[in-house]
C-alpha cells in the first residue's frame, strides 16, 4: 500500500529544520505485515530527542530511514500466527521488541533483548525484515516501529494493546517519555517513600520521573534544567525545588536544600555535565541513574574511592527497566487516579507535514512533548 511518511536521508542537516529540511515527507511503499507481524494505523505520534539524536547524527542509523517511535493507534490487520490482537485494537508501541527467547527476556528483562537491540540498530524489524520502501530502494525502521507515518508494519512483539477509551494522542506518551522517565523511578531506582530524588533534564522523560517521584512518595523532588519556562512547568506539576543549571553553585544549591544530597539523582538529559551534576549531588550511600543517551562520545570521570567509601551507585536505564505488557496498564491506571497527569507534559499538536518545525522547537528546548495527530 502507498502511504505518507517522514523519511531521513542523512543525518546532520544544520538548524534551523524548517529551512534545511531533514525529514522530507514523501509517498512510500509499505509491505503487507509477514508472520508474527501487524499493520497499525497511526493516531498519534511523539516528538522525541531520542528522534532528534537520528536528525543530528548523535545516534548514528543507517540511512535512510522512516522516522518515529512513540506512538499509538488502531491494528489495521494481522500477519500470519497472530492470534491475540483483533483488527480495531487499540495498542501503544514500544521501541524495543522483545523476542521473548533470548537470556534478557528469559530473565524478565525484555528492556535488554539481544535479537531486538541487533534489529533497531540494523534498521529492520525484529524479522529481520524491512517492510518499507521508495521507487525500489529500501527504507530502515526506526526502533522497529517507524511512526511518522499514516500506517505502519511492526513487530507483534513491539505493541501492547489498551483499552479504548485512553485518547490516542495521550497513549502515545506510555510508550517511550512515560516509561522510560516513570520506570527509571519505580523500576531502575526503586524510590521508597520518604526519600529525596532530583531530575535533570526537564524534557517529556525528565518530567515523567518528576510525576513517577512524585507518585512514588518522594519526600523531596528537585527539578534541575536550563529553561526557567520548564522549571516553573515542574513547580506546577508537584517538584518541592526547582534548580537552574546555569547557576554556578546549583550542586550547592540541591545539597543545602536536601540535606547533603539525594537518595537518587536522575540525569535525563543526555549531556555530560549533566551527568557530573547528578553524581555531585547524589549523597553518601545513593544512586546515580542516567537514562539520557548522550553521543556515544561522551565520558563520565568518577572519583573511584567514592565507590567504595560512599557505598555510591551508578546505574544506567534503558526504557525505565520496563516489562512494557505489565507496565504500561500499570501507568495508564495511575494516569486514570489522577497521580501521573501525563497529559500535562504535551506541548501541543501538529501535522506530518508540520515535522520539521515540530523539531526547531524540540531543540530550541520550547516544547516538551509536541504530539503529530493523524486525522482519521
Amino acid at each position: 500500500m502507498k502511504i505518507r511518511a517522514a523519511v531521513l536521508d542523512r543525518m546532520g542537516a544544520p538548524a534551523p529544520y524548517a529551512g534545511s529540511k531533514p525529514l522530507r515527507i514523501t509517498e512510500v511503499e509499505l509491505a503487507p505485515p509477514g508472520r508474527g507481524e501487524i499493520l497499525v494505523k497511526i493516531a498519534a505520534a511523539g516528538l522525541c530527542h531520542s528522534d532528534l539524536s537520528v536528525i543530528n547524527g548523535d545516534r548514528p542509523r543507517p540511512m535512510p530511514m522512516a522516522l518515529g517511535h512513540e506512538a499509538a493507534g488502531v491494528v489495521a490487520a494481522l500477519g500470519e500466527d497472530v492470534s491475540d490482537l483483533a483488527v480495531g485494537d487499540h495498542v501503544i508501541m514500544v521501541f524495543m521488541p522483545s523476542c521473548g527467547h533470548c537470556v534478557p527476556c528469559a530473565e524478565g528483562r525484555p528492556a535488554l533483548c539481544e535479537p531486538g537491540a541487533a534489529a533497531n540498530g540494523a534498521g529492520t524489524l525484529l524479522s529481520g525484515q524491512r517492510r518499507l520502501s521508495c521507487e525500489g530502494v529500501s527504507i530502515n525502521h526506526h526502533l522497529g516501529v517507524s511512526a511518522f507515518a499514516e500506517y505502519a508494519v511492526m513487530s507483534r512483539r513491539s505493541v501492547v494493546k489498551i483499552d479504548r477509551e485512553l485518547p490516542l494522542a495521550e497513549a502515545a506518551l506510555f510508550g517511550c517519555a512515560v516509561l522510560t522517565g516513570v520506570g527509571a523511578v519505580v523500576n531502575t531506582a526503586r524510590l521508597q517513600p520518604g526519600q529525596a530524588a532530583a531530575v535533570i533534564g526537564l524534557g517529556g522523560v525528565g518530567l515523567a520521573s518528576v510525576l513517577g517521584a512524585i507518585a512514588a512518595g518522594a519526600r523531596q523532588v528537585v527539578a534541575i534544567d536550563l529553561s526557567d519556562d520548564k522549571l516553573a512547568l515542574a513547580r506546577e506539576l508537584g517538584a518541592s525545588h526547582t534548580v537552574n543549571a546555569r547557576d554556578p553553585d546549583a550542586a550547592e544549591q540541591v545539597r543545602a536544600a536536601t540535606g547533603g544530597g539525594v537518595d537518587f539523582a536522575f540525569e535525563m538529559a543526555g549531556a555530560a555535565r549533566a551527568m557530573e551534576l547528578a553524581w555531585k549531588i547524589t549523597r553518601r550511600g545513593g544512586t546515580t541513574v542516567t537514562a539520557g543517551l548522550p553521543p556515544a562520545t561522551a565520558t563520565l570521570a568518577v572519583p573511584l574511592v567514592q565507590l567504595v567509601a560512599e557505598e555510591r551507585s551508578l546505574k544506567g536505564s534503558y526504557i525505565g527497566t520496563c516489562v512494557p505488557a505489565r507496565d504500561i496498564p500499570r501507568f495508564v491506571a495511575l494516569y486514570r487516579a489522577g497521580r501521573l497527569p501525563v497529559n500535562r507534559l504535551m506541548s501541543g499538536t501538529l501535522s506530518l507535514d508540520e515535522i520539521n518545525t515540530g523539531f526547531d522547537r524540540l531543540h530550541e528546548g520550547k516544547a516538551v512533548r509536541q504530539v503529530i495527530v493523524f486525522e482519521g
